[in-house]
Formats: C-alpha cells, sequence, structure tokens
C-alpha cells in the first residue's frame, strides 16, 4: 500500500526543515489580469524616460569605477 500523498510531502518537508531550511511564501503579478500588459508598458516607458534623462549617469558611474579600481582591484 502506498502512503498517502500528504504524508509523504509532510515527511518531505520535514526533511527539509531538518537541513537548515524553512518554506516561504512568494507572491507574485498576476500576468493574466486586465490591464498586466498596459501598466508594464506605462512604467516601462516612465524608465526609458528617466535613462534618457541620465546624460551624466554614465560618466559618474565610470568615475566610481575607476575610483574603485584604483584601491581594490589587483
Amino acid at each position: 500500500m502506498s502512503t498517502p500523498v500528504s504524508k509523504r510531502v509532510q515527511k518531505r518537508r520535514d526533511a527539509l526543515r531538518m537541513s537548515g531550511l524553512r518554506p516561504v511564501q512568494i507572491w507574485v503579478p498576476d500576468i493574466h489580469r486586465p490591464g498586466f500588459a498596459d501598466e508594464c508598458r506605462r512604467q516601462a516607458l516612465l524608465v526609458a524616460a528617466a535613462d534618457a534623462d541620465a546624460s551624466g549617469l554614465d560618466r559618474f558611474l565610470e568615475a566610481a569605477l575607476e575610483d574603485l579600481g584604483k584601491d581594490t582591484w589587483v
């Protein structure tokens, strides 16, 4: 006779806990929800506009990386 599914699942969860893991529940956006694609598009356009507006950011990041390289990179 086979073990009921709930007992097998519990046994697996107990083994995972014994190995130092714990369960975590993660909620993600529902991609099937009406308006999801429109909201993605809206946010992408905002990011693109902000990126295009950050003309000095590349120079700042390059200078920061160069500065880091002087002290920490071999």
